[in-house]
């Protein structure tokens, strides 16, 4: 097997690593750095491994989490991203009605290629 192969058995055998990937700590390519220098067996592993598992949702994690969000600061994000689509209709319709405009208009003359800068 290739190093590329065992580095990700070696990753697939060690699911906690994946964590510190997602909470954006360390980066795949940094574990990689880590599995080339120092192989599977080294010490420097150790500071990564967790000695629980990640505690599963139940209810009372979700009540604490609910606990700690803020319903005002949700609803202030909210009505920011409104307005901000409120603004962005705007911009579309006026654009569309002008280009409507024009091409009521009708089609415009050619210039002489003689005249310049309303010669």
């Amino acid at each position: 097997m290739s190093k590329k192969e065992d580095f990700k058995e070696f990753m697939r055998n060690k699911p906690e690593l994946v964590d510190y990937i997602r909470n954006k700590e360390m980066t795949l390519q940094g574990f990689y750095e880590l599995y080339d220098v120092y192989g599977a067996e080294d010490k420097v592993w150790e500071k990564y491994e967790r000695s629980t598992p990640s505690s599963p949702i139940n209810p009372t994690n979700i009540t604490n989490i609910m606990k700690n969000i803020n319903i005002d600061e949700i609803q202030k994000h909210i009505n920011t991203a409104q307005k901000a689509l409120g603004v962005v209709e705007d911009l579309t319709t006026k654009n569309t009605a002008s280009a409507a405009s024009n091409a009521i208009k009708g089609p415009l003359s050619p210039r002489p290629l003689n005249k310049f800068f309303e010669d």
